[in-house]
């Protein structure tokens, strides 16, 4: 398993402690540390739909100007990539899925 977040994210800490307390061993990947490619992107959306991970209410869009979020909107993965917190947190990758946000009956569910 794999937990895609910011370490400093409420909802995400929420989500490692949830996973934790399950037993699950789970990999972090924090998008500011270590960044995200257009290709980890390319893989999340051969199992979910762009809109759902676009975080339209972050403070980061908010910052974004009319052309890059119009940029953002057409799937501009390297502006995403530029911009890790316009992606919905957390981003649990496990097995053969891939869950956005976190809804603690999803996670029990594992």
């Amino acid at each position: 398993m794999i937990l895609y977040g910011i370490s400093n994210c409420d909802t995400v800490r929420k989500a490692r402690k949830t996973l934790e307390a399950l037993g699950h061993d789970v990999h972090f990947h924090d998008f500011r540390k270590q960044g995200l490619t257009p290709e980890i992107i390319q893989a999340w959306l051969e199992k979910a739909d762009y809109n759902k991970l676009i975080n339209k209410r972050s403070t980061g869009w908010k910052s974004l100007t009319d052309a890059q979020r119009l940029a953002v909107e057409n799937q501009d993965l390297d502006l995403v990539c530029q911009h890790p917190t316009l992606i919905k947190r957390p981003i649990l990758q496990a097995q053969n899925q891939l869950l956005i946000g976190y809804n603690p009956s999803e996670y029990q569910s594992l």
